[in-house]
């Protein structure tokens, strides 16, 4: 039996770029929707929210001069793309999987609708929300923690690219330790890069735990399976 019978898996949008850097890499992809749909077949019921950072970021279109919520739009269309690509991928995988958008872009996929996210989740299918909150200034981040609880998940799993939450960056201090779990609030008070601070705010009020592990082969499956492999947060 699974650890979590409902999770929200949260993907970065640069991690379907690969060593590319931006677009998507179709092996990436592929392996990714494997990956899901591995755990779909024994039992879990997904939900997933991808970022949009491969093709668009609205806060770096900003830096460049453009609006923000101009480029904050752009960036909503890009995870739209990147949750359609993501489908394609999961057909492939023989599960059946469903867009929804905070914005209407019907036929392209379906507008956001919570009684019919559910019923799909329950079904066994995976629900793919896109388009961010359908606001500017919000982050994918802060779009997962509120589908997560909308859609009654029982964790946000968060891929990244290290393996949990460190007491700073690995990559630049090798005396860095992680943490096995870790509170809200210490994550807040600690500043520590989880997800954006709206996020975890939002999910410390709604009790939504948060299990960051690193994406690589495998791990998807036994973070959900076993919850093992990396750090939750939590009360």
């Amino acid at each position: 039996m699974s650890k979590f019978k409902r999770i929200l898996l949260k993907l970065s949008g640069e991690a379907l770029a690969g060593e590319k850097g931006h677009g998507i890499d179709n092996q990436i992809l592929s392996d990714m929707a494997s990956e899901i749909a591995s755990i779909v077949k024994q039992g879990v019921q997904v939900a997933l929210v991808i970022g949009g950072g491969n093709l668009v970021r609205g806060i770096s279109a900003s830096a460049g001069g453009m609006n923000r919520a101009q480029g904050d739009a752009m960036g909503m269309l890009g995870t739209v793309m990147n949750g359609l690509a993501m489908q394609d991928a999961l057909d492939k995988q023989g599960v059946d999987s469903v867009v929804m958008s905070a914005i209407r872009m019907e036929p392209v996929c379906e507008f956001f609708d919570r009684r019919k996210a559910l019923k799909l989740l329950s079904a066994g299918s995976v629900v793919i929300f896109s388009a961010g909150t359908g606001n500017p200034f919000f982050t994918t981040d802060s779009c997962a923690a509120l589908r997560a609880i909308e859609s009654e998940c029982d964790v946000i799993m968060k891929a990244t690219k290290v393996d949990g939450i460190y007491t700073a960056d690995p990559v630049k201090d090798p005396t860095a330790t992680r943490f096995d779990d870790i509170s809200y609030k210490e994550v807040i008070s600690r500043g520590l890069k989880v997800m954006d601070t709206a996020a975890v705010a939002l999910c410390m009020e709604n009790n939504m735990p948060i299990f960051v592990f690193k994406m690589e082969k495998g791990n998807l499956t036994r973070a959900a399976i076993e919850g093992d492999l990396g750090t939750l947060v939590h009360c």
